[in-house]
């Protein structure tokens, strides 16, 4: 019975790994084991910034907010607050891009909350 070798699956494992690390710096695009590592490295780096998006726009629409009621005199924590109690469901999102679009609407808004 013949004996199997591995050469076949060892190319196709670290032609993926280089195809990966294509447009890397100097040695990390042309030697498999600095490749690896660099490819390694990259995934950690994009798994931690897809859950720091989440955060980030988070962080930039209750800013948005928060300037947006600012100038209609009432601050960010009581007009949240405002509509939780009003019953009216409208995610920081949605209220970012009104406050942006919508000034008026926004202003509206604003007034609703605070009887």
């Amino acid at each position: 019975m013949a004996r199997i070798k591995g050469a076949v699956a060892t190319r196709k494992r670290r032609k993926k790994v280089l195809k990966l690390a294509k447009g890397y710096f100097g040695a990390k695009s042309k030697h498999f084991k600095m490749a690896k590592q660099a490819v390694m490295k990259s995934g950690n780096y994009a798994y931690i910034g897809r859950r720091q998006k989440k955060r980030d726009f988070r962080k930039l629409w209750i800013t948005r907010i928060s300037a947006a009621c600012k100038m209609n005199g009432i601050n960010y924590s009581s007009f949240i607050n405002g509509l939780k109690k009003s019953e009216i469901a409208l995610n920081r999102k949605m209220l970012s891009e009104i406050a942006i679009s919508d000034p008026e609407g926004f202003s509206k808004l604003v007034e609703k909350v605070k009887n």
